[in-house]
């Protein structure tokens, strides 16, 4: 265990339907981030190679033409993107977290919001799929299981993620929770303008991860992805709504925001994150602990791997 962990939250744009492409991005943004010596380095959700943000157009041959790149674009937990993700995970020497659209391996037809967690000895240490996509996603993604609804042990502590309105759902982040997290990665898309009154829901990120932060008692990395019209690829500009313009942040364990908020560009945000804090607020609140009831309260969670063909 170590009282100090460097955290560093990369905030930048893939190449939208191109994963190549979206890899190589990814493999230069982790080594500029290894540059400031992180122990964690974090990307946004669904951040390779890119978030559906067509869902929220209507129907029409383009929409199913973007649905259809999507997928044809997807990342196998086997394939070569993720061992390239391994490697630079280990030159960068730090445990590296990031969003995939994750290539059902049975059926090769179904995508996953899938975070993958890579230790910094170049091994994946965890992938959680997410449990239910939100509203207009679950039309371009399936329903996860929560074999990897956990944290990995790392040498300086317990590292957690989730995906995006995991943390409005409740249950996963308290699943979490009670398992003890000492640093946790908030994954976002990335937030509208807050003059969007008709897409009011991803102004929420910077909350519910501050609240995670103060009920968990732990660091949280709010990693947001960054997309804007101009990153849309001409033949989808069609589909396009509004800009997913990052939002990015790190928030100690009081709830209390320490780097950020990062928005309309691309950057790293990094901070020194004391543990001894984390414990400090531990003594406060522990819902894995003191202050739970587990006499009034249980959780029960079903941690098995669920393919399509699985589901009832």
């Amino acid at each position: 265990m170590t009282d100090t962990v460097r955290l560093c939250a990369v905030q930048a744009a893939p190449i939208l339907f191109d994963k190549q492409a979206s890899l190589e991005q990814a493999l230069t943004w982790i080594d500029k981030a290894a540059q400031e010596r992180p122990d964690v380095i974090a990307f946004g959700e669904s951040w390779l190679p890119g978030y559906p943000f067509f869902i929220d157009s209507p129907l029409s041959d383009t929409w199913w033409d973007a649905a259809s790149e999507l997928l044809k674009n997807g990342v196998r937990l086997d394939g070569p993107e993720v061992k390239a993700l391994c490697q630079a995970a280990k030159r960068a020497k730090a445990e590296l977290v990031i969003g995939v659209n994750e290539l059902d391996p049975q059926t090769e037809a179904t995508l996953y919001c899938t975070m993958l967690t890579i230790g910094r000895d170049g091994e994946l240490l965890n992938r959680h799929r997410k449990l239910k996509p939100t509203h207009h996603e679950r039309s371009v993604w399936g329903d996860g299981d929560a074999k990897g609804l956990q944290p990995v042990a790392c040498d300086w502590g317990r590292l957690s993620a989730l995906n995006c309105w995991e943390h409005n759902a409740v249950l996963p982040a308290y699943a979490v929770m009670a398992q003890g997290v000492d640093v946790h990665v908030a994954a976002w898309p990335g937030r509208e303008p807050d003059q969007a009154p008709s897409q009011p829901v991803w102004a929420r990120q910077l909350l519910l991860s501050r609240a995670f932060a103060s009920q968990a008692g732990a660091w949280v990395v709010c990693s947001a992805g960054l997309r804007l019209q101009a990153h849309v690829p001409e033949r989808f500009q069609a589909l396009y709504e509004f800009d997913h313009n990052g939002g990015s942040a790190i928030i100690d364990p009081r709830g209390e925001v320490v780097a950020g908020v990062l928005t309309d560009e691309e950057g790293i945000l990094v901070a020194d994150a004391d543990l001894s804090l984390a414990r400090a607020c531990k003594v406060a609140s522990d819902p894995a602990g003191h202050y739970s009831r587990p006499d009034l309260f249980r959780l029960e969670v079903d941690g098995r791997e669920i393919y399509p063909g699985d589901r009832g």
